[in-house]
């Protein structure tokens, strides 16, 4: 077939399924699919962003995928198209009469769906290059539901993957903040540009043996290939990476790293990763590790060289028309108070969406469920950020808790001042709870989130009802810090009721 075949036949695809013919950008795709071009090329040529075009392409690819009932993408959509006329003329051979002769299937100008032209190829597209079939594993990926837009951060990512080439990147965020999301969009723009994309999630790969054995074994392309720690050994997962041009999500990467230990010290069971990280950010090779989670590996520093292999993007909240969006869907939009409800809540996806669904459960009266400072905690973001809390060291939470009692950002100096914490123990604590993104620094003082603060305050006070105390003393907070948090009696009474 020749690109004009291919085009009307995907024509003939696009119309059967959605009664539209190829648009100009569709089609603009297409040929620089077949030619071999750029997204970066078609934008150009139209005029328009190229996530623009890489949007479009993604859905185009999506619909042929579904008509055509497989993965069809840029790099084996020729192949398909080719299967695709193949087994159409099979099945319209079986029902003439044999000796016919050959049949002209085509002719110019529209025609019926699921009828492929089939002239021989001209000298024009003869030589068109079949593209490989990429290999992708994405089973375990998310879908990806409403993405609110995330263009400039979607930006970043895509130049540091395909024009700097990074080799590890890291995206970190406290919880609910929409990482995963963003990684999800990320790999549908820019899987086609790799020849492996694979997606896990460490709660399936705890130990390194079965993750190496798993990608081994794809990239190997043999299932039965000896999968063995030893032939690991002689044959490591990095030569792969250099062999092939592969992007490699690793979700939840914080299930590699203790609780009640500082941020990214490694479980026993997980050290080995350390040295597959170093391997993949020192050693030449042609793919990229996304690692995805609320902590970063201690190696993973965030480094301010523009020309190092790794990158960290520390996920901020929404801007305002992007919350919004949020808001809309729970009919909150309008609201007099949504852009204070925003700032408050911090553009966090997750957060407004909790706040939300409580406000419209009672009525939905913005303004009177959040007057004034009024931060409301629904149970179910207690529970998520209590899952983030209970990572975090017996220093880390004495810290937090002082930080809480402050209602504007607490002095590096004034920090220094309280007697109960040694200096090198406190600043190893700030730099795991920035790390953890627990904590916010504005020049040289620290401070907590509204909603943070909010947390901390209701749990010191739910400790202190437990064990018929007072709230809170006019002695420093972290005499309390220590009542509420350390290695006593009464904290063991505390886990006990739970």
């Amino acid at each position: 077939m020749n690109l004009k075949e291919m085009l009307n036949i995907a024509d003939k695809i696009v119309f059967e399924k959605t009664g539209q013919h190829l648009d100009d950008l569709q089609e603009a795709v297409l040929k620089a699919t077949l030619q071999h071009d750029t997204y970066k090329h078609v934008a150009k040529d139209l005029d328009c962003s190229e996530s623009r075009v890489r949007n479009a392409a993604s859905e185009l690819w999506q619909l042929l995928s579904e008509e055509l009932g497989e993965d069809v993408n840029k790099k084996n959509f020729a192949s398909a198209i080719h299967r695709f006329q193949v087994s159409n003329v099979s099945n319209f051979s079986k029902d003439v009469v044999v000796g016919i002769g050959i049949f002209n299937l085509c002719g110019e100008g529209r025609h019926p769906p699921n009828i492929p032209n089939s002239h021989p190829p001209n000298q024009e597209t003869s030589n068109l290059k079949q593209p490989e079939t990429p290999h992708q594993d994405l089973s375990e990926m998310p879908e990806l539901g409403t993405f609110y837009d995330r263009t400039s951060e979607l930006h970043t990512l895509t130049t540091w993957i395909l024009q700097q080439h990074s080799r590890l990147i890291t995206l970190t965020g406290i919880s609910g903040i929409g990482k995963t999301s963003l990684a999800v969009k990320l790999v549908q723009q820019i899987k086609d540009e790799f020849e492996y994309a694979v997606w896990y999630t460490l709660d399936e790969f705890p130990t390194i043996d079965k993750f190496q054995s798993n990608l081994i074994q794809l990239l190997s392309n043999s299932e039965k290939q000896d999968l063995s720690p030893t032939n690991q050994k002689r044959l490591p997962l990095i030569k792969y990476l250099q062999n092939h041009r592969c992007l490699i999500v690793l979700d939840d990467v914080h299930n590699l790293f203790c609780s009640s230990e500082s941020a990214g010290k490694y479980k026993p069971e997980c050290e080995e990763y350390r040295s597959l990280f170093k391997q993949i950010e020192k050693l030449s090779h042609q793919s990229c590790l996304l690692l995805i989670g609320w902590e970063q590996p201690r190696e993973v520093t965030q480094v301010k060289n523009q020309n190092t292999a790794i990158r960290t993007l520390q996920l901020k909240g929404l801007d305002i028309a992007a919350a919004r969006e949020i808001l809309r869907d729970y009919g909150l939009a309008e609201s007099d108070n949504s852009e204070t409800l925003i700032h408050r809540y911090q553009g966090n996806p997750l957060w407004l969406k909790s706040v939300a669904t409580l406000i419209l459960e009672l009525g939905g009266a913005v303004t009177e469920l959040l007057p004034n400072d009024t931060i409301l905690l629904p149970e179910d973001l207690k529970d998520v950020l209590q899952q983030q809390f209970d990572r975090l060291s017996e220093l880390e939470k004495q810290v937090i808790s002082l930080l809480a009692r402050e209602s504007q950002p607490v002095d590096r100096i004034k920090l220094l001042e309280n007697d109960t914490i040694p200096l090198p123990d406190l600043a190893n604590a700030l730099q795991s709870l920035s790390r953890r993104c627990w904590i916010e620094q504005q020049g040289s003082s620290y401070t907590l989130s509204p909603i943070m603060k909010q947390y901390i305050k209701t749990r010191l006070s739910h400790l202190t009802n437990i064990d018929n105390e007072s709230t809170f003393q006019t002695t420093p907070l972290v005499n309390s810090c220590f009542l509420k948090f350390g290695n006593n009696a009464k904290t063991s009474k505390y886990h006990h009721q739970r």
